[in-house]
């Protein structure tokens, strides 16, 4: 500010402000980008891909864009291969994994985060202790104990691994810690129970951490081929992924097939994490107050 004198009185003359030049976005944004472009850029690829004829895809050096839009891949794969059942049966091993892990994992995190009982830390770190063991190494053993209960090459195979998972009772342990325990003091000094505050004031407050679990528990069970592949040998009890599979073989590789049921498979996730997305941030921050 400058200050001029007249005869008559003294007129304040505002100054020439700077400008200050501001990205309209944030800065990092420069930087994510990028990268975000170069893990769209596989999916982009895949579903145009997926739209290119046969001899186009076998083309050297292979196109990016397709000529057209070729829609034989999709037709050859509802009409010759039993898609819908290995839909079906994907679905079926999802739904049954979301109930078991929102349910199982809640039970046991809520256990371990607010009930005293002897040997309360020494089973965690012990639980804990479990997610060190390679899943190849438990896989044989798996096998022959689900053939002496009698639910080898079946779709309970399948179901059983994904019911609970240790980094489930691990997130949702440590969202609870998060809440203040007050809350549930409260309910019960108005005559809830443990299980009724449990249900009434606790899985509430958990929203986002069982948003989260259950984004997990879809992506895992959706995704899962390694166990699906030795469990289950009867084709009417294939899951999506396992189906695929069987497009690629040693010596040759329908393409068209194969990413077509990509895009089919890859859709359903794609989805669920543009639902939940939003409440990854709230549980990370949440879980990561206390240990």
């Amino acid at each position: 500010m400058t200050a001029v004198r007249t005869r008559s009185a003294v007129v304040t003359v505002p100054a020439a402000t700077k400008t200050k030049w501001r990205l309209p976005f944030s800065p990092w944004h420069l930087l994510l980008m990028p990268t975000a472009l170069v893990f769209v850029l596989p999916l982009v690829w895949m579903v145009l891909t997926s739209l290119m004829s046969p001899g186009q895809i076998q083309r050297y050096p292979p196109p990016f864009l397709p000529d057209g839009i070729h829609l034989d891949g999709y037709v050859r794969l509802f009409s010759e291969q039993p898609v819908l059942i290995w839909v079906r049966n994907s679905l079926i091993v999802v739904g049954c994994a979301l109930v078991g892990q929102l349910v199982l994992c809640s039970l046991a995190g809520y256990g371990f985060a607010r009930l005293r009982f002897p040997g309360r830390g020494v089973s965690f770190m012990l639980l804990l202790g479990t997610i060190m063991i390679p899943v190849q190494l438990l896989m044989i053993p798996a096998f022959i104990m689900f053939s002496r209960v009698g639910i080898a090459n079946t779709l309970g195979a399948a179901i059983v691994p994904w019911l609970c998972s240790v980094f489930g009772i691990f997130l949702m342990r440590q969202f609870f810690l998060s809440l203040p325990a007050e809350l549930e003091e409260a309910a019960m000094i108005d005559g809830c129970g443990r299980v009724r505050a449990f249900v009434r004031v606790v899985l509430p407050s958990a929203r986002p951490a069982l948003a989260t679990l259950a984004v997990f528990a879809l992506l895992g069970s959706w995704n899962d081929l390694i166990w699906p592949l030795i469990g289950i040998n009867n084709p009417a009890w294939y899951t999506l992924q396992l189906g695929i599979a069987q497009f690629s073989g040693t010596h040759r590789t329908d393409w068209s097939l194969l990413m077509a049921g990509n895009v089919v498979a890859t859709l359903p996730m794609a989805l669920g994490f543009l639902f939940a997305q939003r409440h990854f941030v709230a549980t990370m921050s949440f879980s990561a107050i206390k240990g």
